[in-house]
């Protein structure tokens, strides 16, 4: 797939000088900087090749097919779904942090800087595909509270949080000056045209979804209108344009986790986007969702038998009692402590139904956490991790993209 099938990037030759001279004697004499320009796309057309539409065209019906049968009756699948996308998302940007770290930083309960990063990685996740299914649109403010909501409680990134860029940025090379770079984006004063011609992309509906979804993406990592959390912000707009589309209603199957499977091909893909071929970036996609939804089936039978046998583990509590709710409870949310439970089910012993539980194994109590106690459910906590795993393996046998 080297062939020219999208408009390539265009580069510029400008001045550069530091703000403030500091790191080697090359970064601080730095004059002129190379910046990539991406091609204005509101009104392209895009032709794919007939293998590749067939593969978005599959992918994305594969999506519909199993948004269709478990999307309104396992509110826990896409719980599941969405936290496995957000942790894997964040490893792609080398954040990572253990389970139980991470469920107490959703539960606003403290927890280290990269289980906080995750939590707000998944927050901003949900809110960009809220907003895409509610409004049925893409907007550049959606797209800022969104990064607000990833660098709200970051301690040195919290004043750059909901806010584009007003500086260059530049990806790889030195710390201190854009010097044997990777990528040089636009220069900040066109951030916000670029993001308006982007978003009136992504609400085009004459586009085939996956094949859509892939350039918004490939586009935002080129334009990187932040200082940080492109990536994050990037990976959760695809779900934002299938959401919106309608390609799927209820589920985000975890295509971050085929992604972080082969950091290099993706990145790769991203370049060949630069360069003017669309199609390594949409077959890359298409394929990996394609994996997450087929692993996402075996996740939802695995649900089923897990919310089965912990019936039979609680002695089958009765529909309605206290039991019951709580063990519908935690195939949504593994992580738990007594404020969440009595918030979500308005129980008057949520302690005493929790203790109950942690009695008979469905729940364990989660370590470090006797101040504030934090139960897990380890039956569905291990799905998460097995879903990741399942999803990488089969993206490692990826015919597609780079190699």
């Amino acid at each position: 797939m080297t062939d020219t099938d999208w408009p390539p990037h265009t580069y510029e030759t400008r001045p550069y000088r530091q703000r403030i001279p500091r790191g080697p004697r090359a970064d601080r004499l730095l004059r002129e900087v190379t910046v990539a320009l991406p091609p204005h796309i509101a009104d392209l057309d895009l032709v794919l090749e007939r293998p590749v539409a067939a593969m978005t065209t599959a992918s994305a019906g594969a999506l519909r097919h199993l948004d269709l049968v478990h999307g309104r009756t396992m509110d826990g699948l896409n719980h599941l779904q969405l936290r496995t996308e957000a942790i894997d998302s964040s490893k792609i940007e080398h954040v990572e942090a253990s389970l139980a770290d991470y469920g107490r930083a959703l539960l606003g309960i403290g927890a280290n800087a990269s289980a906080t990063s995750m939590a707000s990685a998944t927050q901003a996740m949900e809110r960009l595909i809220r907003e895409a299914d509610t409004t049925r649109k893409i907007t550049s403010d959606a797209i800022l509270r969104a990064h607000h909501d990833l660098f709200a409680r970051h301690p040195d990134e919290a004043a750059n949080a909901g806010r584009f860029r007003v500086v260059q940025n530049w990806v790889g090379g030195s710390d201190y000056a854009p010097r044997d770079t990777l990528h040089v984006p636009p220069p900040p004063e066109t951030v916000v045209d670029y993001i308006e011609d982007l978003v009136a992309f992504a609400n085009r509906d004459d586009l085939a979804p996956i094949a859509q979804a892939a350039i918004v993406h490939a586009q935002f990592e080129s334009i990187h209108p932040f200082i940080d959390g492109n990536g994050r912000i990037g990976r959760a707009l695809i779900h934002a344009v299938l959401r919106r589309r309608r390609a799927s209603r209820h589920l985000t199957v975890p295509i971050a986790s085929a992604l972080v499977a082969h950091r290099d091909r993706y990145f790769a893909a991203l370049n060949d986007y630069r360069a003017g071929t669309a199609a390594t970036i949409i077959a890359m996609l298409a394929a990996s969702t394609t994996i997450a939804t087929t692993e996402s089936w075996k996740t939802a039978e695995t649900l089923e038998g897990i919310r089965a046998a912990w019936g039979e583990t609680a002695g089958n509590p009765r529909p309605g009692t206290a039991a019951y709710r709580l063990l519908d409870l935690l195939t949504e949310e593994p992580i738990v402590n007594v404020e969440l439970v009595t918030k979500q089910l308005e129980l008057e012993d949520s302690a005493g139904t929790i203790e109950g539980l942690e009695r008979v194994g469905v729940l364990t109590r989660a370590k470090r956490t006797r101040r504030s106690p934090v139960w897990l459910a380890p039956a569905v906590l291990a799905e998460v991790e097995d879903l990741s795993a399942r999803i990488q393996h089969q993206a490692r046998q990826l015919p597609y993209g780079p190699r």
